[in-house]
């Protein structure tokens, strides 16, 4: 039988660092986990910005983020909710919103520049909704680089077969960037992929004659996980695991790895 590994990107194939602004207060934290604090609302959503975000640094820092993404033309992609919500109703929010302004994602530039001060990878930037209020409630900006040993997993996995797949929530260009690091083809490469959509990716290869091994590390990759054939949840990150992830894998594994050594 074909097999395939699908892998999440972010706490997964790289070590992640990011800085949470709430708006409203101005304090920044880097010790949040944005899904779990999603997660503990019916109000909040996740939406990644579609933007290299070092362009910013290029702006005046007191811009509302609204007028950036009207005038670039921003896209976007809702990553992570718990409620049904449309594109448009997103839109709406970010097209409007007169609080959220491009120092609330810069600031954190100067925390993740010291804790990664060889950054691999930017993931770019993302902004937690309040579709209640209609607002920008939190920013979020990230960067990373790659756990040891993941090009030589992925190597060794291809090497025995198996088809390589990318997932994740984060920045389509990001994740374009990280097929070419560790050598997977583009069309496998899936960015800005909602919890749903890493399900469907799973149940498309399984419907393609795919035995399939997920790969993951937070609440997005739940559905994906209750899908796939085997699923296989990495704490190398070192955050603490929401207990709805930790009852729905059939591996927990401290090192990426380990997964080549997994037999399925």
């Amino acid at each position: 039988m074909k097999k395939a590994v699908v892998f999440d990107n972010s706490g997964t194939l790289i070590e992640r660092y990011r800085v949470i602004k709430d708006v409203i207060s101005g304090n920044l934290f880097t010790d949040i986990n944005s899904l779990d604090l999603i997660d503990q609302t019916d109000s909040l959503a996740l939406v990644v910005l579609q933007y290299n975000t070092n362009k910013l640094m290029d702006l005046d820092s007191n811009t509302l983020l609204s007028d950036v993404i009207k005038e670039y033309d921003i896209d976007f992609d809702v990553s992570f909710t718990n409620f049904e919500t449309t594109k448009e109703d997103v839109k709406e929010i970010l097209y409007n919103e007169n609080s959220a302004i491009i120092s609330d994602i810069t600031d954190g530039f100067p925390i993740l520049r010291e804790k990664v001060p060889h950054m691999q990878l930017c993931n770019g930037s993302a902004v937690i909704l309040d579709m209640d209020v209609g607002i920008i409630a939190y920013t979020i900006t990230s960067a990373g680089k790659l756990f040891d040993g993941v090009i030589d997993t992925v190597s060794e996995l291809k090497s025995q077969g198996c088809e390589i797949v990318l997932a994740s929530g984060d920045r389509k260009g990001a994740i374009n960037r990280l097929a070419d690091m560790i050598g997977v083809k583009k069309e496998n490469a899936h960015g800005s992929i909602s919890t749903r959509g890493k399900c469907e990716i799973v149940k498309s290869l399984q419907d393609d004659g795919y035995k399939v091994m997920m790969v993951g590390d937070g609440l997005n990759d739940v559905l994906a996980f209750k899908q796939a054939d085997v699923s296989v949840l990495t704490i190398e990150q070192q955050e603490e695991v929401s207990p709805k992830l930790m009852d729905k894998t059939d591996y927990i594994v401290e090192s990426i790895k380990e997964v080549k050594e997994i037999d399925f």
